[in-house]
């Protein structure tokens, strides 16, 4: 399997951006993710010694305590710069500025505040950023390109991914994970959001149950 610089170059070159991607010259780009498994595979495949990437995960004001355990794990495991972007200093300080259970009153300021804000931050003064999005884990991701320009570019590794491709990686390379899967979580988000899925349901179906909604809004928004 190629290394991640000379996935992410060829997955450039093949798609005409215009940033110029080598081995030898990592660019400010930066890996996204809540740090669960489907975000890790193009870790374990970089030659983290060499390579100049910084990891960063938007810990949210009601974050799993596995995901921010996770990412200890990941710091240590791959020699790698975890950084974590908060929306507050603490819970309190959110909930005086912003009152208790946000996201009961306002759950599109709720995701402005604990996840499009954070990231802003995040990618300010870097040229773009890899996410661990996949065409198969819902209807709205499923014309999803690998690679996509705008203000910054943004490269979708495991796109033409399956969810089966990526556990046969995690296993097979013994890739860390996020304890929760193996609680029926199939996708993590918000502690207060996300519920365990049951046998047949669709990836995703335990974000925001009940709710007509499929994106926080890092990905529509940034």
């Amino acid at each position: 399997m190629a290394t991640l610089p000379e996935l992410l170059k060829t997955l450039v070159d093949n798609e005409g951006s215009d940033l110029h991607l080598t081995t030898q010259t990592p660019p400010q780009i930066r890996v996204h993710g809540k740090l669960q498994v489907l975000d890790l595979p193009p870790l374990g495949a970089a030659d983290t010694k060499t390579l100049a990437y910084s990891v960063l995960t938007d810990a949210q004001k009601k974050r799993f305590e596995e995901t921010l355990e996770l990412a200890n794990v990941v710091s240590e495991r791959y020699g790698l710069d975890v950084r974590i972007y908060r929306p507050a200093e603490s819970r309190q300080e959110f909930e005086r500025l912003h009152g208790e259970r946000l996201w009961e009153r306002d759950l599109d300021k709720f995701h402005e505040l604990t996840k499009v804000k954070p990231m802003e931050r995040a990618l300010e003064g870097v040229g773009g950023w890899i996410t661990g999005r996949r065409r198969d884990q819902s209807k709205s991701r499923a014309d999803m390109p690998h690679v996509e320009i705008s203000d910054r570019i943004k490269v979708n590794p495991l796109a033409s991914w399956t969810r089966k491709d990526v556990w046969s990686y995690i296993m097979k390379h013994d890739v860390p994970y996020n304890p929760l899967h193996d609680r029926g979580y199939t996708s993590v988000g918000d502690a207060p959001l996300t519920t365990p899925t049951a046998a047949g349901e669709d990836e995703r179906a335990g974000r925001w149950r009940g709710q007509d909604r499929v994106e926080c809004g890092l990905h529509t928004l940034i």
